[in-house]
């Protein structure tokens, strides 16, 4: 039996799971990141890894998904969040604690594997996945392959302006990358919270922001409103540039059904085309989807 390993390194777990050939849960496993040590990283991954390895019987493949990407210019870890992988040859450093070859691809990237192998989007063959939850990722998967583009930057939507801005849109909050305006500042959780708090005054958590607008709040139902408008144009200008089969979304902001309803139609009206279908769904696979897409990185 051919046994797929899949790891998800965040900053504060670590997950692990095994899948038989079929995609099967053999055995799952978490345990805290050790934060800032990145030597207890690589051990805390290879020890999980060998546990896993036991219940599963045999020895199995690796992928590991993680916040950053690997340069394809040093071959060391860039962009990630968790600061003490940054400069680090990590899948070097996996392999050689291991004895086996490990694939690493960006956390965002696993999602969207997830979901075209099994998932939202099985049966697609271009599929964009997005995280809208305290961040905002994406990642593309063809053909059930990641696509990290020539500089493993592909997919990373969150840093580019908002499309269309209205006057009060520009030029935006200040993000951390150094510019101002960018889509994560407008549909992630946070970003979703300081609009209303900017609008109304209050400092509420994302989730009461939804429930205030179902309920019929005026601030509540403004805000989310603008926050669907948004997320359209800005899934729109990936239409316009990639044309995906299905869009699949997952992260917390993801949950808030009124999306799966409302997307479609506002997306066709900023689409240069004479009419869109392209499907938008919710990951079937929810928290799951990033530890499952690391162990699909080995088809």
């Amino acid at each position: 039996m051919q046994v797929r390993i899949g790891i998800d390194l965040g900053g504060t777990k670590i997950e692990g799971i095994a899948l038989d050939e079929a995609g099967g849960e053999i055995a799952r496993q978490r345990v805290p990141t050790p934060r800032g040590d990145y030597r207890a990283t690589i051990s805390t991954i290879r020890d999980l890894v060998l546990r896993l390895d036991a219940a599963a019987g045999a020895t199995g493949t690796v992928g590991v998904g993680i916040p950053g990407v690997i340069s394809p210019r040093t071959g060391l870890v860039k962009n990630a969040n968790s600061t003490w992988l940054i400069g680090n040859p990590l899948d070097r450093d996996l392999e050689a604690a291991l004895g086996r070859p490990v694939r690493i691809e960006n956390d965002a990237n696993c999602f969207a594997v997830s979901e075209a192998v099994d998932g939202a989007g099985a049966g697609a063959r271009v599929v964009f996945g997005v995280i809208i939850g305290t961040g905002c990722g994406g990642g593309i998967v063809v053909d059930g392959r990641p696509l990290g583009g020539r500089n493993a930057v592909a997919g990373e939507w969150g840093h580019n302006p908002l499309p269309w801005s209205s006057g009060e849109e520009h030029p935006g909050p200040a993000c951390f990358c150094g510019r101002t305006g960018c889509i994560e500042l407008f549909v992630s959780g946070p970003g979703f919270e300081a609009d209303h708090t900017r609008h109304t005054g209050e400092a509420l958590a994302s989730s009461e922001i939804v429930s205030r607008a179902e309920a019929g709040e005026v601030g509540a139902a403004a805000s989310l409103g603008r926050y669907v408008d948004r997320l359209a144009r800005a899934l729109t200008g990936v239409v316009n540039i990639l044309d995906p089969d299905v869009i699949v979304l997952g992260g917390g902001m993801s949950n808030i059904a009124r999306l799966y309803a409302e997307l479609p139609g506002l997306m066709n009206r900023y689409c240069f085309s004479d009419g869109i279908d392209t499907p938008v769904l919710q990951a079937r696979h929810g928290d799951s989807s990033g530890v499952r897409g690391a162990a699909w990185l080995w088809t």
